[in-house]
């Protein structure tokens, strides 16, 4: 399974929203992660689309989280920038060639499918059980309980000139 790029910034950008008071531009983010400002406003906008975040418009809009931090999971920003989708989708391969089950005879999953289908709905309970608050505690018990708020100030400063 392959997550793109764009979960990775969007995760992030959700964490340093928490520490932000006002709402924080996407070019702001797109700067204070190194990153492109066009992507990364591509990656808001999913957000957005999934109620995640909302646009707050005006001389110092940006972007503000929907909810609570805790009320966000892993899985709803996967899904918000990557789809729904699983991963694995099964052909029906067993069908074919000269030894292809007829269709009729396929009244299960295969277990080919059964197995990657499982493994699919793991991954997604492993995703659904982490919040975007649960990232904040990681930060702040890795980086310092600084780490955030220094961000927070950084990403609130009037026209992006702290820094």
């Amino acid at each position: 399974m392959k997550i793109s790029g764009g979960v990775e910034w969007a995760l992030h950008c959700c964490v340093v929203l928490t520490a932000a008071t006002e709402p924080v531009p996407a070019a702001r983010l797109a700067q204070l992660h190194d990153v492109s400002p066009s992507y990364l406003a591509k990656q808001m906008q999913a957000l957005s689309r999934a109620d995640l975040v909302k646009s707050v418009q005006g001389k110092t809009g940006g972007y503000v989280l929907t909810r609570a931090a805790a009320d966000i999971a892993v899985l709803d920003v996967v899904q918000a920038v990557d789809g729904a989708s699983s991963a694995f989708v099964c052909t029906e391969i067993r069908q074919r060639g000269p030894f292809g089950t007829p269709p009729e005879d396929c009244t299960k999953q295969c277990p080919i499918a059964r197995a990657m289908a499982a493994a699919d709905a793991a991954w997604r309970a492993s995703l659904q059980a982490v919040s975007i608050a649960d990232l904040v505690g990681t930060v702040e018990q890795d980086s310092g309980p600084d780490a955030l708020p220094t961000i927070g100030t950084w990403l609130n400063a009037v026209n992006g000139s702290a820094g």
